[in-house]
């Protein structure tokens, strides 16, 4: 079936322009009014009208943990606490507002900045129903007394952090299959109204059967490329699962996506692995030594799986690259948040994508300023990166963020929110930059129609209205996944 998008124009571009969809692919962008003269075109389909829209290709997320994004909505918001106690004190009114003896689950704490600390007997206080905060990076959570008996037993500590956090936050799933699904196809259809075709889904576990089941069931609106963790290493190569592989009787949307490997921990949570120290002696943490990192990269590179390698520390991220340079394949590291001038050229030379999230930056700059004191000038370096030739791939690690790439696009932009100054602007980016580290085609023919359809140009917007972005329409392989335009 042939569609056509009429009289739409393409970023920082007065010309209007025809762009002809043949099923799923862009057969042709031609002036307006001349789409008549593209060869086997059918103009007895639909013509559309753009009247001057602006045509983008349709924006990925790449990197989300999706199943919970879709919970966090539904999940008590700790994020704005300004203490332990403010916190404690949320948990207490969700507990009287909602009465009931189910367990508590609430989302986006600071612990860095809070002057208190946040133990087992705050959370005792506010309520006798197990609770369980999970923090803002997703790398430690904090449990009352009755959440410790129920999913940490024997565990002495209020705040458990990075692998024993994980073991708890991988059980709080209260609703079953069904529920789920239906609200990740909800959380699917809300991505697509802000212009995304696709996300790379890292979350947790294995994933298959999950969006396998969930495309079934009907959601179609995105994308997926499913990452696979350590844990199930072994199943995907018996699997002969390659990074890249489409999956089957999926209409083309289900794709396998790279190998996780969490080599260290997070800002927040003073885990990241550090060449100087916090303020209170550490230097965060290795998950791996170097040695275990680069046998497990070299199995999955030699299965067929791009390694994906979680390094937020600068020396993180020179034992990352150190792994990609030693097992010589391509890959991917996720976060890149502080990085030493020296490791910067790495990035190009190794071919090593640096998938970082902008919008991170406008929500660790206090804790940045606090615990990397004198060294913020190294963290989230994406002009440093562009300029050296880095390939950059824009994520929101939703819930730590928003899914929405607008927001991402904003803040390598700008570098500033809620009415802040820029924090290191030496280190934004242009919009076109910033763009391009946000899709996966162009609006050209033989490209796959995916495509958003923009009521501001993106070239010539501000940082602010970047963020606001209005998305009229997206189109994934041809067909409407959000429509305001008919």
């Amino acid at each position: 079936m042939t569609l056509v998008l009429s009289g739409g124009r393409l970023p920082g571009r007065d010309a209007l322009v025809d762009v002809v969809l043949d099923g799923a692919r862009i057969a042709a962008v031609v002036p307006t009014g001349r789409g008549g003269e593209v060869e086997g075109s059918d103009f007895s389909a639909e013509r559309i009208p753009l009247d001057g829209r602006w045509l983008i290709p349709g924006l990925w997320d790449q990197h989300v943990h999706f199943t919970q994004w879709a919970q966090t909505a539904r999940r008590l918001d700790v994020s704005r606490a300004p203490s332990a106690a403010e916190a404690a004190a949320l948990v207490a009114r969700r507990a009287a507002d909602d009465p009931g003896d189910d367990l508590i689950v609430g989302f986006g704490f600071h612990d860095a900045l809070w002057s208190d600390l946040p133990t087992r007997e705050l959370l005792d206080a506010a309520t006798d129903r197990p609770v369980v905060l999970i923090a803002g990076d997703l790398h430690c959570s904090w449990l009352n007394s009755a959440a410790a008996r129920r999913f940490a037993p024997g565990s002495t500590e209020a705040v458990l952090r990075e692998d024993a956090s994980f073991a708890v936050t991988s059980l709080l799933t209260a609703a079953d299959d069904v529920t789920l699904d239906r609200w990740a196809a909800d959380a699917s259809r809300a991505a697509a109204t802000r212009g995304v075709v696709g996300i790379v889904d890292l979350e947790y576990g294995w994933n298959l059967e999950v969006w396998t089941r969930r495309i079934a069931a009907g959601a179609d609106a995105l994308r997926v490329e499913f990452g696979i963790y350590g844990e199930h290493l072994d199943r995907a190569a018996a699997l002969a699962l390659h990074t890249g592989d489409t999956i089957p009787d999926t209409a083309g949307l289900l794709t396998v996506g790279p190998y996780k490997v969490i080599s260290d921990g997070s800002l927040n949570t003073r885990t990241a692995l550090c060449t100087r120290a916090y303020p209170d002696g550490g230097h965060g943490v290795a998950n791996l030594a170097p040695g275990e990192l680069v046998e497990r990269m070299r199995f999955a590179a030699s299965h067929g799986l791009v390694p994906a390698v979680h390094a937020i520390g600068d020396e993180a991220n020179r034992r990352a690259l150190d792994a990609f340079e030693e097992v010589g394949t391509r890959g991917r590291i996720e976060h890149a948040q502080l990085i030493d001038a020296s490791d910067i050229p790495r990035f190009a030379r190794l071919d090593v994508t640096a998938s970082v999230q902008p919008e991170h930056a406008m929500d660790d700059r206090d804790v940045a300023d606090r615990l990397w004191e004198g060294r913020t000038d190294r963290a989230f370096p994406l002009a440093e990166l562009h300029v050296s030739g880095a390939q950059l791939a824009f994520g929101s690690d939703a819930p730590v963020a928003p899914l929405d790439p607008w927001a991402a696009i904003a803040s390598a932009v700008g570098r500033a929110r809620d009415g802040r100054r820029p924090w290191h602007p030496e280190q934004s980016v242009s919009a076109e930059v910033a763009l391009r580290a946000s899709v996966r085609s162009a609006v050209a023919p033989g490209q796959p129609a995916d495509l958003a359809v923009l009521d501001r140009d993106p070239s010539a917007a501000t940082a602010d209205e970047l963020r606001s972005m209005p998305v009229a329409a997206t189109l994934l392989a041809g067909r409407f996944a959000h429509d305001t335009l008919r």
